[in-house]
């Protein structure tokens, strides 16, 4: 309230969340050596129809101004290619060699974790819609944020008086606890949006009633995003040890529980593509994933390999990232 609405980068209702183009599955993606963790994310946002639709467009080449490296004309490319090729494997060439622009971090021939490259990609991304220095609301409104961004709200709540302060954060993905309460998806949801009462050393000093009191901290959906990224996290963050439980997910998933408003008409997402790691630990092992073509069918994608599979085998496996579209 009181701030100025913010400019739209790109417009929402150019958004198209059906592919606008239905044919076979793309190419696959050759392994030059631990880079299977790109092969995934390459392919999860391959089949991610709003981007792609975007994307095979030309719209971001067509007027880029980026001088240098840009993720968003490499991306374009890459997914044109993996689209449109005879070949029935090809090499992420562009997106190996400029690995150091994508995240400082990342080191070829080395083994590294999906999840971040898919942080680390959305972000590059993003920053590739960025002409000129904006306000933050403003910058929220990339086609990135349009497509994968969503916002949190966090109510905390006086046990004193009943007071409450809301705050809103942008969110590209959610990252969820699975380490307790998680027989299914659903079940690890509901558990974020259970109250939690803050520890005695987060205890705030109320603006109502001005006094330090006890308080508890409720998280909710505020804006679902139109592609929902979760990450079941497998690294146990105290010992290191992969969590290799089976977390049951489904194919459709209704937002509208996990929402800070819980009324009106369901908010559907349907899976279109998952992530899985096998291997015995989190730093090392393999990396391929699953994925819904633009002919509605499914497919497992394991680096170069690319073969037909059914709903029954994406919805049994041991999965690390889930895909969502709206």
């Amino acid at each position: 309230e009181g701030m100025a609405l913010p400019q739209r980068i790109f417009p929402p209702e150019k958004i198209s969340m059906d592919w606008q183009q239905r044919q076979r599955p793309g190419a696959g993606l050759f392994n030059l050596g631990n880079t299977c963790y790109i092969n995934v994310i390459l392919q999860c946002l391959t089949y991610t129809p709003p981007l792609a639709n975007y994307l095979l467009s030309y719209q971001h080449s067509q007027s880029c101004q980026q001088q240098g490296f840009c993720m968003m004309c490499t991306m374009e490319a890459h997914v044109r290619k993996v689209l449109c090729s005879s070949a029935s494997a090809i090499l992420p060439g562009a997106v190996l060699r400029d690995l150091k622009f994508i995240g400082e971090e990342f080191e070829y021939g080395r083994q590294e974790n999906a999840y971040e490259f898919l942080r680390c990609t959305l972000d590059a991304m993003h920053r590739a819609c960025l002409s000129c220095d904006l306000d933050v609301s403003s910058q929220e409104t990339t086609i990135v944020h349009q497509i994968f961004g969503g916002f949190m709200k966090s109510r905390v709540t006086c046990l004193s008086c009943q007071g409450v302060v809301d705050s809103y954060k942008a969110f590209l993905d959610v990252s969820l606890d699975i380490r307790v309460r998680a027989s299914s998806l659903t079940t690890v949801l509901e558990d974020c949006v259970t109250p939690k009462q803050l520890d005695q050393k987060e205890c705030f000093r109320c603006s109502k009633c001005k006094k330090k009191a006890a308080a508890s901290k409720k998280v909710t959906v505020y804006r679902a995003p139109r592609v929902l990224t979760l990450c079941l996290e497998r690294a146990d963050q105290w010992t290191g040890t992969k969590i290799s439980k089976f977390v049951e997910y489904p194919e459709y998933l209704d937002l509208r529980p996990y929402m800070s408003d819980t009324a009106g008409e369901p908010l559907l997402c349907s899976l279109y593509a998952i992530v899985v790691h096998s291997g015995d630990t989190c730093l090392e092992g393999h990396f391929l994933c699953y994925a819904k073509a633009s002919n509605g069918l499914w497919y497992k994608m394991d680096d170069e390999s690319v073969d037909n599979c059914d709903i029954h085998t994406v919805l049994g496996q041991q999965a690390y990232l889930l895909f969502y579209a709206r």
